[in-house]
């Protein structure tokens, strides 16, 4: 394995695992404040192009790493809207609460 194909395959990996802090602190956290997710929306696509053109200069290191892009951008976005939902549904709640009270 050459040199160019190690950096490839050192890039594919450090470009998967950096979607593992954002699923971490999202799951402990329940909050999705900051993130955004046009950025989520817009990575995920990126992938999908990104992968049809891997397949096109038949390169496997890209391969690998936007498929795996495109599973850990859909953990997010799925932990994204189920957080955002069950935040929203907490929020409606609370405030029915205070409103029947009044």
């Amino acid at each position: 394995m050459g040199l160019s194909e190690t950096l490839g395959w050192i890039a594919t990996i450090l470009f998967t695992v950096c979607y593992i802090p954002q699923i971490i602190k999202t799951s402990k956290t329940k909050t999705v404040e900051g993130l955004s997710f046009l950025l989520l929306f817009i990575q995920f696509i990126a992938n999908i192009v990104a992968l049809w053109y891997s397949f096109l200069i038949t390169q496997a290191p890209l391969q690998v790493k936007y498929v795996l892009g495109i599973v850990f951008l859909s953990i997010c976005i799925v932990l994204y809207m189920k957080v955002k939902i069950s935040n929203e549904k907490e929020k409606s709640v609370i405030k029915q609460q205070i409103y029947e009270k009044k």
